[in-house]
């Protein structure tokens, strides 16, 4: 393990509250006081109930995925880990989603069975600027690990360089800085299998319109590995697949909260539309919003990631039809673990993906307990037992 030292002090910004039940200290820094230390006696792995799946994602230097599946921490491993007295630091792109609070639960639960002290979360709010400045905070506070997803892969590379020049081991979530290669600069990259979920949305948009149908797509026009992968893959198997569906209107967003927009643009073009594909969950809310707008309860949609906005639509059985599910409780359990891999100085695959997850109405309830290791809300549950 490379020798960590202090690197300087830095001033001191703001830092919002992230994940779950956080409580603060100085400065609103996020201080994880919330779940007790408890030392694993069992191996730590991912949820083995998570079906195996074909992997079709490759990593950010094009690597072969291995399966979160093959990580595991054993319990002679895990003492060691947490005889070390070992911190570690998660730095958000954003932090004000289910996606984002999920990750932080599964990092945050399974470093306390590590023995790691998790001492801060920071919320970049998606700006480049914020997330370097809170990156610069965190490294005088003396880090062994800093767990972390880039705003941007370029912008922000100076600021994770300074991290690695300290000696802090740095597991990625989904992208990587430019310029930095796996095993030299950074521990691990995790990931769901991206572009398998873009495959999911795909079929399921098809199955939804009988094959046959004009549809959008509204993806993420930013440098996003994960983000590049879903719209590829969607685009790639109804272009392929279903000579019947014709894409005819695209447009990117450039931030989540531009989703009504750009649908509200796309839908006054062409009203005729059958399908939406939005990129994720959060624009996915903006592109219901329209919708709703424009009257459009035929119109069929379907996105990445399981979100609480998305899958109470589902659950009312409206616009929202099929779901490519990432599994963030588990990848940030994965991440977890690599750190741990990183701290024995135990070799780690460079690019690790959890598999992918179909979510249609028919398997809700099951799907959410599995995405976020937690029970179903009320309000979908409830709305489940009206229909």
């Amino acid at each position: 393990m490379r020798l960590k030292f202090v690197t300087g002090l830095f001033v001191l910004i703001t830092l919002l509250v992230a994940g779950c039940s956080a409580q603060k200290g100085s400065g609103d820094e996020i201080i994880s006081k919330d779940i007790e230390m408890n030392v694993a006696t069992e191996p730590i792995t991912i949820n083995p109930d998570i079906p195996e799946s074909k992997i079709y994602s490759e990593g950010p230097h094009g690597e072969e995925a291995v399966s979160a599946h093959t990580l595991e921490l054993t319990v002679e491993e895990t003492k060691e880990i947490s005889e070390g007295d070992y911190t570690a630091a998660i730095a958000m792109h954003y932090a004000g989603n289910d996606w984002s609070r999920a990750q932080i639960h599964g990092l945050k639960q399974t470093f306390a069975k590590m023995g790691v002290e998790v001492i801060a979360v920071t919320d970049g709010q998606f700006s480049v600027e914020k997330q370097a400045s809170d990156i610069e905070t965190l490294l005088a506070r003396d880090l062994d690990v800093l767990i972390s997803v880039p705003v941007d892969p370029v912008s922000t590379a100076s600021a994770y360089r300074k991290a690695e020049e300290a000696g802090v081991e740095l597991v990625f979530m989904d992208n990587v800085p430019k310029g930095f290669s796996p095993g030299e600069d950074y521990v691990s990259v995790v990931s769901a299998d991206n572009y398998g979920n873009g495959v999911i949305a795909a079929h399921s948009m098809a199955k939804e319109l009988d094959e046959k149908g004009e549809i959008g797509v509204i993806y993420h026009d930013a440098d996003y590995f994960v983000t590049e992968q879903r719209v590829k893959a969607f685009e790639k198997t109804i272009n392929e697949e279903y000579p019947d569906i014709k894409i005819v209107e695209r447009e990117g967003i450039g931030e989540p909260e531009d989703g009504e927009r750009v649908a509200n643009a796309m839908l006054t073009r062409n009203a005729d539309l059958d399908g939406l594909f939005v990129v994720w969950d959060v624009p996915a809310e903006g592109a219901l919003a329209a919708a709703r707008s424009a009257a459009l309860e035929d119109l069929v949609i379907t996105t990445i990631d399981l979100g609480s906005g998305v899958a109470l639509d589902m659950a009312r059985n409206q616009n929202i039809k099929g779901i490519g599910a990432q599994l963030p409780y588990d990848q940030g359990v994965a991440e977890a673990i690599l750190a741990g891999y990183a701290l024995l100085d135990k070799e780690a695959p460079p690019y690790v993906a959890v598999p992918p997850l179909e979510v249609t109405r028919n398997n809700l309830l099951e799907s959410w307990e599995l995405v976020y290791n937690e029970k179903v809300p009320p309000e979908i549950q409830g709305e489940m037992e009206k229909k």
